[in-house]
């Protein structure tokens, strides 16, 4: 069992993965949560396994007002707001070649924007009460670059940048990167390719299950306040990249 959490956490892409085990990690901590993403029925179901600390909406991140609401909700429900964890995020590797611009596009919206999205929901907030804290769930894609993940390595060194920014301009606002390696979750069904998927398939056979990333999450946010973890990677023992 983990220790006590005594927080406010929002999770975005809590209905399978990372999201979920993150729900699942700080709920025994006795956090109180409130979990988005677009299938609500899995969202339901977690929240009800869960318990009463946990609540739930749906959310499309790419939505500014969307996300906004979210946020209004969970303040609503819990009275205020203290950590967002950004987790949401999508991975449709193609070569640049195929020219898969409809991919690129909605890469940039819910990996970028969607990140900026929930900065730009929460910390007003945080400015106000002069404490906050945002986990940007990025990818070892943050550190390096590989054929048929440019943009998506270009999206995720952005939610680098713009973590580490963040860092910089506020004293009182924790900011949290956390880089996964090769993960087993449903991120990259949405790849088209053929070839590429079945080297995805070849990937994961030496990767972490979501419960390792979530308990990196839970370590930034269980630190005092004076103390921000700025940058986490965790991969596989036995990994290649």
């Amino acid at each position: 069992m983990a220790g006590n959490i005594d927080k406010v956490v929002l999770i975005t892409g809590a209905s399978s993965g990372i999201g979920e085990a993150t729900a699942r990690e700080l709920a025994a901590t006795g956090a109180r949560l409130f979990i988005g993403a677009r299938r609500g029925e899995r969202l339901k179901a977690l929240a009800e396994e869960l318990g009463e600390t946990v609540a739930w909406r749906e959310l499309d991140v790419t939505d500014g007002a969307d996300f906004d609401a979210f946020v209004e909700a969970a303040e609503a429900r819990f009275g205020r707001v203290d950590v967002l964890v950004n987790n949401a995020g999508v991975m449709p590797l193609s070569p640049l070649a195929a020219l898969k611009r409809e991919e690129w596009k909605r890469m940039v919206d819910v990996n970028i924007h969607g990140v900026l999205n929930g900065i730009a929901a929460v910390l007003p907030r945080f400015v106000a009460q002069k404490s906050g804290h945002i986990v940007n769930v990025a990818s070892v894609a943050a550190h390096m670059v590989m054929p048929t993940a440019a943009v998506y390595c270009a999206t995720k060194h952005a939610v680098r940048a713009i973590t580490e920014g963040l860092r910089q301009e506020h004293d009182e606002v924790r900011s949290t990167l956390i880089s996964p390696g090769v993960v087993a979750t449903e991120l990259g069904h949405d790849i088209t390719d053929p070839e590429i998927a079945a080297a995805l398939t070849g990937w994961r056979k030496k990767a972490l299950t979501p419960d390792a990333i979530a308990r990196a999450v839970r370590y930034a946010i269980e630190q005092p306040e004076g103390v921000d973890i700025n940058e986490v990677i965790v991969r596989p023992t036995a990994a290649d990249m």
